[in-house]
């Protein structure tokens, strides 16, 4: 089988990089992106200087201007960001149709197995790559070669905030093992609590785990996270004109009804199986449409947005059940329930700089795990919350 090779092209910061292009004065200052002005919206993105002073994606913007209070905050213009991005894919596109853009933040992954002959050695095509989007764009986006997209995204972490890695095949496991085990992903912040009250903090010493052992320790996500950790991952690059994948789950009612509490019931037992089948997936989940049938016919879709992305069942449905109330605005009967969950990631690595509700989230977690584990060996209907009966 032929070794692939992937190339990772992350320009850092993208919003603020798109911001810092448009105004140079903008260059080398604190720059913090927040929806607005006021002090209880969230940072939307952050400058490097932003980020070394305490800032993080999802704070609130009044702890944000704590942490750094010469920071220049601006609004989000996510047009823009749109648009630079289909103007770095169209740098990307001639070398290879198997390109993946994984959301609309600077980050691409691009496929060039097998035109070694057409192109030359995939560190050169990415050095090619950045020299033109630098030139064009005026970004100077770190760039890493890998075998497989999750070695390559963990390669760009480590090089942040410039400069360019490259991992040989065959290498994955060497180039894993001394790194922190947060720059792993999928490894969310509960996960690296478990490590820590083991003792665990780099990737080598997960390593010396059996699956055995990670199956006691994280239910089903064990032989995920054995993969993930020697730098295995069989995942395709889709191509450009490739659909995202989705999550989606419907519901047929016997009986067209109104009755809020029987429409809710469903709508959480949808929530539980996309959730389920996004925790097999090690992904989470940025955004929540729903789409209601009516029996008159007439279908109305909603969404809204899941901040930060999540794969939890009691912190999906909130999101899930605002997506419901924009779309419900009828009193005709319901005849069908569809539930999407697109714009798919991987669970944040970082660490939280200041944890809220602690012990609360912990529990929830270990609580969904525990249905995981039951649903796996007795079947999904094994166990349900009491808010499902009512269907």
């Amino acid at each position: 089988m032929r070794e692939r090779s992937i190339i990772h092209i992350n320009v850092v910061d993208f919003a603020v990089a798109v911001e810092r292009s448009l105004d140079s004065r903008l260059r080398e200052r604190p720059v913090i992106i927040a929806h607005d002005a006021s002090t209880r919206s969230t940072v939307y993105d952050m400058s490097e200087e932003s980020y070394q002073n305490g800032v993080r994606k999802g704070m609130a913007l009044g702890r944000a201007l704590c942490c750094c209070r010469d920071a220049v905050v601006l609004p989000p213009h996510p047009d823009r960001y749109e648009r630079a991005m289909r103007q770095l894919l169209k740098h990307v596109l001639p070398y290879s149709p198997l390109i993946e853009m994984t959301d609309h933040n600077g980050h691409l992954f691009i496929d060039i197995t097998g035109t070694g002959r057409l192109f030359g050695p995939a560190p050169d095509v990415a050095w090619r790559i950045r020299k033109m989007v630098r030139a064009d764009m005026g970004f100077d986006p770190v760039w890493s070669v890998a075998p497989n997209k999750l070695v390559a995204k963990v390669a760009t972490r480590m090089v942040k905030p410039d400069g360019e890695y490259i991992v040989g095949a065959g290498e994955e496991g060497n180039f894993m093992k001394p790194l922190p085990i947060y720059f792993v992903p999928g490894i969310e912040r509960d996960d690296l609590k478990c490590f820590r009250e083991f003792n665990l903090t780099r990737v080598g010493h997960v390593m010396n785990l059996s699956k055995t052992q990670l199956n006691v320790m994280f239910g089903h996500r064990g032989r995920s996270l054995y993969d993930a950790v020697r730098g295995i991952d069989p995942s395709p690059v889709l191509s450009v004109d490739q659909k995202q994948p989705v999550v989606s789950s419907e519901y047929e009612f016997g009986n067209d009804t109104n009755n809020v509490a029987v429409v809710k019931g469903a709508l959480y037992q949808l929530v539980e199986k996309v959730a389920m089948d996004l925790r097999n997936r090690r992904m989470t989940t940025r955004r929540i449409r729903i789409f209601l049938d009516y029996s008159d016919g007439r279908r109305i879709a909603r969404q809204a947005v899941a901040h930060p992305a999540t794969a939890n069942d009691f912190r999906l449905f909130p999101v899930a059940k605002e997506a419901l109330e924009r779309a419900w605005t009828r009193r005709v009967r319901i005849r069908h329930l569809r539930l999407i969950c697109d714009r798919l990631t991987y669970p944040p690595a970082q660490i939280e700089l200041f944890a809220e509700c602690e012990q609360k989230k912990r529990k929830s977690d270990n609580l969904i795990f525990a249905f995981d584990s039951i649903r796996r060996r007795y079947g999904f209907n094994a166990i349900c919350v009491g808010r499902t009966l009512y269907r």
